[in-house]
């Protein structure tokens, strides 16, 4: 029977239904579902299939809030990571408390659990939920866990209730049978959808099954899978859902390579956000400064090498050198500004910034980008610029001709200078006018090109700590001095 699981547990591109076939046969998996906010949709395809004796031990579906409070608790929000984790720990408590003793020598037990919010009568709500799976690898085993947040794309509530049934299955067979490999988990989550129904923005692994996981590369892969446009995580490496780090705030962005991270970037960043919170205008003179979320974002197309692939090692040394500046990092497929900008828009209503050189701000006004626009550049330029968006343009110096270009000085193709100096003249394009001249003739090409040969004043380049990191780590190329031999230590 063992030889046979393993064969089904192997196979590819399984279905939903297969999928829970497998595991109603497994009489090794035996565990609870708990759902609440779309139907019972996950735990469906386990009755449907048959064998479902085998495999549910309980399911149950608080929908009531009062009901829901009485079992896991008072919460300030149904949908929400905390909600879930809460359904997870105290189930989990009670299958072991009731069924330990009796089966858990032969038993891998589980909870699924997932707590969303689906297409409403009226079609104005955001559809998302929090799912995850908490569950032991081998019987005994500490409980390993899988949370993952979606959002529901389809506009009617049946096809919406269908998709989360899905990926319920799949990540409940992935957990179950994949955990040794999280990028085959990965690949199989969205088996039988697509990314136009279903969005999966965050991804945590806990537990002893995931102890050497880098959770920045998970959130990474979940962009580069298309499993999401936009992934986020913390300075410490901490996996962060976007909506919870960005709703109702005033956001500010930099865009870059951070290949490494110079003193320019964070002066851009710097100078921008003091521009920034004085245009916000919501402080009286004394109150503090507005809580302002500041991200460093990485593009999939400054990541990806010529040929397209992505070099994990160097994006990691770029995130450890982000990490080394206490940087929120965004992860993002919109390599057109009026995307990020609509992205954006999706989680705030107040006002964004976004901060560039004016290397940048020249591509921004390169026609080629828009070509797939009916209108255009025109078309991409009224998507950035509505709803109180700002671009913060840090000054270029021209080292042949040793001028300073600043937005006021900035010449585009001259059919378009007029919607230039429209822009400029409005406030939606404004120059950094505070920032550090000393920092003006450092670019990342040119201390990548000292890392990599050797010359050490690339260290004045880059903040203190970033060349720490990179001495420490040896990222990037770098190479230590080699040591003098013993013979000629000594005599000296």
């Amino acid at each position: 029977m063992e030889g046979a699981l393993e064969q089904k547990t192997d196979r590819k591109n399984l279905v939903a239904q297969q999928k829970a076939l497998a595991i109603n046969l497994d009489p090794r998996k035996y565990g609870t579902f708990a759902e609440i906010g779309a139907g019972q949709e996950v735990v469906r395809w386990f009755f449907q299939v048959g064998g479902a004796a085998g495999t549910i031990a309980k399911s149950i579906s608080a929908y009531d809030m009062t009901v829901s409070d009485a079992i896991y608790g008072p919460s300030p929000r149904y949908v929400s990571r905390e909600r879930l984790q809460t359904m997870l720990d105290y189930e989990y408590a009670l299958l072991q408390e009731r069924l330990q003793e009796k089966r858990g020598a032969d038993t891998d037990f589980f909870v699924f659990a997932d707590t969303v919010a689906a297409r409403n009568f009226k079609g104005t709500n955001e559809c998302h939920g929090w799912m995850g799976i908490k569950y032991q690898a081998t019987p005994g085993a500490e409980p390993s866990q899988i949370l993952i947040h979606v959002r529901m794309l389809d506009k009617d509530n049946v096809a919406q209730q269908q998709a989360l049934g899905i990926i319920g299955v799949n990540l409940i067979y992935g957990a179950l049978y994949h955990y040794a490999s999280p990028d085959d988990l990965l690949h199989y989550l969205i088996d039988d959808l697509s990314a136009e129904r279903i969005e999966v923005d965050m991804i945590k692994f806990s537990g002893p099954e995931f102890q050497s996981i880098d959770h920045r590369l998970m959130s990474l892969k979940l962009v580069q899978l298309e499993l999401s446009d936009a992934a986020m995580f913390s300075a410490s490496g901490e996996v962060l859902q976007p909506s919870e780090v960005l709703h109702k705030k005033p956001i500010l962005v930099e865009r870059g390579s951070f290949r490494p991270v110079t003193h320019v970037n964070m002066d851009m960043l710097y100078s921008a956000r003091q521009q920034f919170v004085n245009h916000l205008g919501m402080r009286q003179e004394g109150e503090p400064e507005p809580e302002v979320v500041t991200l460093m974002e990485l593009t999939m197309r400054n990541l990806r090498a010529p040929g397209g692939d992505i070099d994990y090692d160097d994006f990691l040394a770029r995130a450890d050198v982000l990490a080394a500046t206490g940087a929120t990092v965004l992860i993002s497929d919109y390599f057109e500004y009026y995307r990020l900008a609509s992205y954006l828009r999706s989680q705030t209503k107040l006002p964004i910034g976004i901060t560039m050189g004016v290397p940048s701000l020249i591509d921004l006004f390169d026609e080629k980008y828009y070509e797939h626009l009916e209108g255009g550049i025109l078309e991409s330029f009224g998507r950035l610029f509505r709803n109180d968006l700002t671009l913060y343009v840090y000054p270029l110096l021209d080292v042949a001709s040793r001028q300073l270009v600043t937005v006021q000085k900035l010449k585009v193709a001259p059919r378009l200078q007029g919607l230039y100096e429209h822009l400029a003249e409005n406030g939606y394009i404004e120059s950094i006018d505070f920032y550090n001249r000393d920092y003006l003739r450092i670019f990342s090409r040119d201390v990548l090109d000292k890392i990599g040969c050797g010359d050490p004043c690339w260290e004045t380049m880059v903040p203190a700590a970033v060349a720490k990191l990179i001495k420490e780590r040896g990222l990037f190329g770098y190479r230590r001095p080699e040591s003098p031999p013993i013979e000629a230590a000594a005599a000296k």
